[in-house]
Parts: structure tokens; sequence; C-alpha cells
């Protein structure tokens, strides 16, 4: 197996596969990025040509369409499964899918939920979309990375599967950043606060990891601002292209914008709360 793009979710993704014995091949645009995978037992491309040389099934967690356009451009694809695990819009997919088959390839869409730490524990869930035959031979080979995989349907079922999971899950992020925000402001203990959301009916883990962060002013980087921003951008054209109300969706989007305007974009998204104390002080 080959895996390109070793960021944030990508290094711990990678690492996962190589402990659980996975001969995996890898390469970053980045190459300091590959050396804890070296010290793991992986094989370092030096280029992208060499990782779809040396693989059959090629993972993509890139940022964006753009790299991943840039990594296919000159690759083999003929015979390779190619595996997109980053968060693109719907219509990338659906255009990268047309590509890799028209290379003589095929496509596999397996977009995560789950952010640094659950990519760190192999607790990822994953939602497949593609060929029947090719979501079920990648599917157990997601398994060191994923709790969960869960087939959508087509490409790309999965990508909007996704979208529609992260307006539940930002959401209720966001809900928690303005408690701790309103918690603050009217002289109440935070620690107490989060001891009653941790065992309220609503809790669960992303509660749980989020409000001991906000207690603590901790914004070490689990999602980053700047690409929950992305992500949130690609749910409201998705969101205008069915002709669908998002108003929370909205909201958000403009707070995300504060704080990555005031120079948040790479710490956690919780650092949303340095955006509402901007606009009240």
């Amino acid at each position: 197996m080959g895996f390109i793009g070793l960021g944030t979710m990508g290094q711990p993704m990678a690492l996962n596969l190589v402990r659980a014995g996975t001969d995996l091949v890898v390469w970053n645009r980045t190459a300091s990025r590959a050396e804890p995978l070296r010290e793991a037992g992986a094989r370092v491309a030096s280029t992208v040509a060499e990782v779809f040389a040396r693989s059959e099934i090629i993972i993509l967690m890139l940022a964006n369409a753009a790299a991943a356009d840039a990594v296919l451009e000159d690759a083999d694809l003929t015979g390779r499964i190619v595996v997109h695990m980053g968060t693109i819009a719907p219509e990338d997919s659906q255009r990268l899918d047309s590509a890799v088959r028209a290379g003589g390839g095929s496509y596999v869409e397996a977009p995560v939920s789950g952010s640094r730490v659950p990519a760190e524990q192999g607790a990822l869930v994953a939602m497949l979309a593609g060929d029947p035959k090719t979501t079920d031979t990648v599917r157990p080979l997601l398994a060191p990375m994923c709790r969960e995989t869960i087939v959508c349907g087509p490409v790309p079922d999965a990508l909007t599967m996704k979208l529609a999971t992260n307006i539940f899950m930002l959401s209720s992020v966001m809900g928690l950043v303005e408690a701790f925000h309103f918690a603050a402001r009217n002289h109440l203990d935070l620690g107490t606060l989060r001891t009653i959301v941790d065992n309220s009916q609503m809790a669960s883990d992303i509660s749980r990891v989020k409000s001991a962060k906000l207690a603590t002013r901790d914004f070490t980087i689990q999602g980053g601002a700047a690409d929950v921003l992305k992500n949130l951008s690609l749910v409201a054209g998705a969101a205008r292209a069915a002709g669908v109300s998002t108003p929370l969706i909205e909201t958000m989007h403009r707070l995300m914008e504060e704080t990555v305007v005031l120079g948040h974009g790479t710490a956690d998204f919780t650092a949303a709360l340095k955006a509402l104390e901007a606009r009240d002080s």
C-alpha cells in the first residue's frame, strides 16, 4: 500500500497502518513529516511516481482537491486503487473518480469523521463510496485506522454524508464553546461546568475532549480552525447547490472566519472562544 499526505491526520493514520504490519510506502511534500514513518518501518519514497510504482492501493490524505490533482497528474493509474480519505467538495470527488477511471484505475471515497486524537487511537469512522467490489477490497485494509467503516453508496455519497455529519459535530462543539464563554463572563467556575457537561446526557467522546480544552484554555491543534473553516465552506457550497437552508452553518462560518482572521488558523477550532471574546471586548 501507498500513503500520500502526512499532515496532522495523515501521519498518525499511516503510523497505525505500519504498526499493524502493513507494507507501506509513504510520501509527503515536507519530507521531515515522513521520518517517524521511516523509523516505524515504512519505506519513504522520493517521488509520488515511486509510490504508485510500488503500490497497488494508494491512500491520499490531502488538504484539498488541488493537492490531489497535483499528485495524480503524472501518476501511472493503471490497475491501481486510489482511496481518497480527505474532505473535498463532492463534485471534486466525482471529477477525481472520472480521472482515475480514465487512467485505468479504480477510485474509492473514504472521508473520515474524527480529529487528531481519534486518528492516533485508530478510532476514526470512515464513510466509503465507490464500486462495491472495490470498496469490499479496501474496507478491511482500513481497520488499523478506523473503528468503523460504513459503505454509503456510489461516489460522491460518502463525502456528502461526511458534510452532513460535520453539521452535527461542528454545531455541537460551537455550542460548547459558547457555553464556556457565557460561563466565564458570568464568573462561573469552568471546572464545575466541565464536570456537569461531561456527565450530562449530551456527553460524548468529542465533548469531553473539547470541554477539557476549553476549561484550561488549551488550544493545541486537534482539528485546526483553518481546516474547519474549509469544511464549513464545503458544506455551504453543497447546501447552495442542493437548495438547502443551513442557518447554523452560516453562523459558524462567520465565527470561524473571525477566528482565522485573528491569527488562530493553526490552533484547535475551539479557539473560536477567542473570537467570541474579541466580539465582547
